[in-house]
């Protein structure tokens, strides 16, 4: 089938889809791809100049949200996967629908949130022109085993044109700059408030040098293995980067970039993270440092993660915590654990999983929940089909059984709400997300 043929396709079915009221971001891909078989219909596609990737465990879409935020801004006609659909069914169905029907691209750039083992699927090695490792942790055991064959999967989609944009802080992915020849651009951020000088998780990610596996000695942490390390037997170590985040202040919402005051879109150290991640690659595209600041710190773009509302009469923080990942989980934990007064916290999940049936829940032993042991958190509200799963998880971190309430009637979730104290946060997956903010939308509550 030529790439003409399939562009039409592709566009038929998304509209069949649409009409139907579905979203339809994944199935036209799926017939492209699967179906009809063609598995090399990306590689026909003309596209621009910039084609930015932007993978790893955690941090994906808020970085490619900020990163068109500031192209946008800067006048560049961005084409990107907002809906946050990264598997290669989803990049079929959104190239395809952007082209022309001779299979040219109709933007001036491409900006892909792709899934670390589909990468290699999406682009051949020609392509794309940038590419973001955000970081490589321990995630989705069941579909990806330890993080060394995740990586060893963006290692082998990498050409030696692109230029790549990596997380000094991850001594996996820094590794890259000893074993690459490519164009390197590094980020990373200072000592911060939220640094610590000894490990504190049980499990580390990764602790050894990939150059000769001697343990590598930590400065700070900031956290899981993300840090300042060096190994005291070669030459691998953090060393300086390009990019430096300096003097995160969550009170006022603010970071220094290489000198420059730039805006936080929320007071969390993962938001630090993608912030300086995005202003490296804008730079390195020639968009000056004015128009990046104008973009974060004039336009600003309000975090899609961290969604506030007010619910009876109470601020609702929903914080979304990415399933089969303990660091999300953790940066979540603690995120609750350091703000002041009284807090009720909702937990829980129906689906492991969106990409496999499996219902592995062995990484809720990773995740630290036994940081939730404080005097300020009045309830966790415990749902969703595992609730009793992660009710014995919480049981076993010391959790008082007088603390947690277990729903088994999710539609009488707003009436327990209404029974706790305190300000109210949720620590659940995207799905569950979406699930309360249904409930809440049917009760006609308002955003702050």
């Amino acid at each position: 089938m030529k790439v003409r043929s399939s562009i039409f396709v592709n566009k038929l079915i998304t509209k069949v889809c649409k009409m139907f009221g579905k979203n339809g971001s994944v199935y036209p891909g799926y017939i492209i791809y699967d179906v009809l078989k063609q598995k090399d219909v990306l590689n026909k596609v003309k596209y621009p100049k910039i084609v930015i990737a932007v993978t790893g465990s955690s941090g994906k879409g808020s970085t490619t949200d900020l990163i068109n935020h500031i192209l946008t801004d800067a006048g560049y006609d961005v084409c990107y996967n907002k809906s946050g659909s990264n598997g290669v069914l989803a990049a079929v169905t959104l190239i395809l629908n952007n082209c022309d029907n001779k299979g040219k691209f109709r933007h001036d750039v491409l900006l892909l949130e792709c899934d670390e083992r589909h990468l290699k699927l999406i682009f051949d090695k020609k392509k794309p022109s940038h590419l973001i490792i955000t970081n490589m942790t321990r995630d989705q055991p069941s579909r990806n085993g330890h993080p060394d064959l995740v990586f060893k999967d963006i290692v082998d989609s990498i050409g030696d044109d692109t230029t790549l944009v990596l997380n000094a802080d991850d001594p996996l992915v820094n590794s890259l700059k000893y074993e690459k020849n490519n164009r390197i651009i590094t980020y990373g951020l200072d000592k911060n408030i939220d640094s610590y000088e000894e490990l504190n998780n049980i499990y580390p990610d990764f602790a050894y040098c990939p150059l000769c596996n001697s343990k590598l000695r930590y400065k700070y942490y900031n956290y899981g293995h993300i840090g300042n390390y060096e190994c005291p037997n070669c030459k691998f170590k953090r060393d300086k980067v390009d990019y430096e985040a300096k003097n995160i202040d969550y009170e006022k919402h603010s970071i220094d970039i290489n000198n420059n005051s730039i805006y936080l879109n929320k007071d969390v150290l993962y938001a630090a993270y993608y912030t300086v991640a995005a202003y490296a690659l804008c730079s390195d595209i020639k968009i000056s440092d004015k128009t990046i600041k104008d973009a974060i710190n004039k336009d600003k773009q309000e975090s899609k993660r961290g969604k506030e509302l007010i619910l009876d009469g109470r601020k609702l923080t929903m914080l979304e915590s990415k399933n089969e990942n303990n660091l999300s989980y953790y940066q979540s934990i603690k995120y609750i654990v350091s703000k002041k007064g009284i807090k009720t916290i909702i937990l829980g999940f129906d689906n492991v999983s969106r990409r496999y049936k499996y219902n592995d829940l062995s990484w809720l032993w990773d995740v630290d929940f036994e940081k939730l042991n404080d005097k300020n958190i009045d309830k966790i509200i415990v749902i969703g089909r595992f609730r009793y799963d992660v009710a014995t998880r919480l049981d076993l971190a010391g959790i008082k059984k007088d603390k947690m309430i277990l729903v088994d009637d999710f539609n009488n979730l707003l009436n327990i709400v209404k029974t706790t104290k305190g300000e109210l946060y949720t620590m659940v997956c995207f799905d569950m997300t979406a699930n309360i903010l249904n409930l809440i939308k049917e009760e006609n509550h308002e955003e702050v």
